[in-house]
């Protein structure tokens, strides 16, 4: 499956859930009813976000730059980081209000404390799965389950009344974008900018 296909799927399963028309730039946005249980908990939200940066670090630190994972790790950490900027840029730049702040998706430059586009936990969820997508999708297809993240992601945002869908659209192509572009640097910026050591892995040090 390539990016392009796998890209329309996730747009149809976010914005043709309901057959409502909604608001927004595509016309799609509506609030979806809250659900908070289960799985879609905030605290599993949150988890995940916590245990995917904390995985991308530590496998990096171990593994180290030399070792081809390792290597993949280092290009997450630089996807991660760049897209996390670039999404808080963006918040800072439209301030869109969340569902949960006058439920218009029409509702733009609303000043501080409005960062609802893009969804930036999606944004996290995408960057992180694309490098490793993108280094092994060839040879083991297998990873491309690894989108469950950022998809899980998206319907849990919505669900907390969190986001708008092109808010999580939007999260999903930044993260893959920059995820995809982190790929093409030999040495990963964070491998130049930290010091040697960090990156050679402390697996090699035992």
């Amino acid at each position: 499956m390539t990016m392009k296909r796998l890209g329309v799927l996730i747009l149809l399963t976010l914005a043709c859930r309901d057959a409502a028309a909604g608001g927004g730039p595509l016309g799609i946005d509506h609030e979806w009813a809250l659900d908070q249980s289960g799985v879609w908990a905030r605290k599993y939200q949150t988890g995940l976000e916590v245990g995917v940066v904390a995985v991308e670090v530590g496998a990096a630190a171990w593994l180290g730059n030399d070792d081809p994972l390792g290597h993949t790790f280092w290009q997450a950490i630089d996807s991660t980081a760049i897209s996390a900027l670039s999404a808080q840029a963006l918040k800072y730049a439209f301030s869109r209000a969340r569902p949960d702040q006058g439920n218009d998706p029409n509702l733009w430059f609303r000043g501080r404390g409005h960062e609802s586009f893009p969804s930036g936990e999606v944004t996290l969820q995408a960057s992180f799965v694309t490098p490793f997508i993108a280094d092994y999708a060839r040879t083991h297809p297998w990873v491309w389950s690894l989108e469950a993240l950022p998809i899980y992601d998206a319907l849990a945002r919505l669900k907390s009344q969190a986001h708008w869908q092109t808010d999580v659209i939007a999260g999903w192509a930044l993260g893959t974008g920059v995820g995809y572009w982190s790929t093409h640097f030999k040495t990963p910026l964070a491998v130049r900018i930290l010091p040697g050591g960090l990156s050679v892995g402390f697996s090699k040090d035992l």
